[in-house]
């Protein structure tokens, strides 16, 4: 396959962040307009994550958010956005990057964005498992600007037609398992009744 030197993927999965930018702007901005509201996943260990400890602790990698009826004082920058919020009645500030999404999703007209997280795209351009997440640098820890890919899906696999007859279908029975291609057998019932 040839090499995707201008990173396609790397330039959507900009572009979507940017939808959320101006999804949070306006929402910050004008406020939620009608039935919308957003549940925003985000990996807690992300660089320029800012929380709690007590977040931390109860959230150790992944952290969903919904910015319904009880947010406050949203702000939106070009990287990340800050919004108050309050868990098991006590009012936190959190500071989450954009590169540390995960999803995005609307549930009110159901529209959902996904992410790939750093660490998957190393695995996916390298070709081996990435490095152990690093810690969290702390509150006044940059964004992270590595580059994020689009979910690479296992390919399907081929189907085989079926039978279109008895006697064809006797004749697929008879031949050897060993002709297969790897993957999952079809085993008969019969293998596994006792046999008195």
């Amino acid at each position: 396959m040839t090499k995707d030197i201008l990173r396609y993927d790397l330039m959507v999965q900009d572009a979507l962040k940017g939808v959320v930018r101006k999804i949070l702007s306006e929402a910050g901005r004008d406020g939620l307009p009608g039935e919308h509201h957003f549940y925003i996943t985000f990996r807690t260990t992300a660089p320029g994550v800012r929380l709690s400890q007590r977040l931390r602790e109860k959230h150790p990698d992944e952290m969903t958010i919904v910015l319904q009826h009880q947010f406050w004082d949203l702000n939106v920058s070009d990287h990340a956005f800050e919004v108050g919020l309050s868990f098991s009645g006590v009012p936190e500030r959190l500071l989450i990057p954009y590169d540390a999404i995960t999803t995005f999703f609307d549930p009110s007209v159901q529209f959902g964005l996904k992410f790939e997280t750093q660490d998957a795209a190393g695995e996916a351009q390298a070709g081996e498992p990435a490095a152990p997440a690093k810690a969290p640098r702390g509150a006044a820890s940059e964004p992270s600007v590595a580059p994020a890919a689009p979910l690479a899906l296992p390919p399907k696999p081929a189907q085989k037609a079926l039978p279109a007859s008895a006697k064809d279908a006797a004749e697929a029975e008879a031949k050897p398992e060993a002709e297969e291609e790897g993957g999952a057998q079809v085993v008969s019932l019969d293998a596994f009744r006792k046999k008195t």
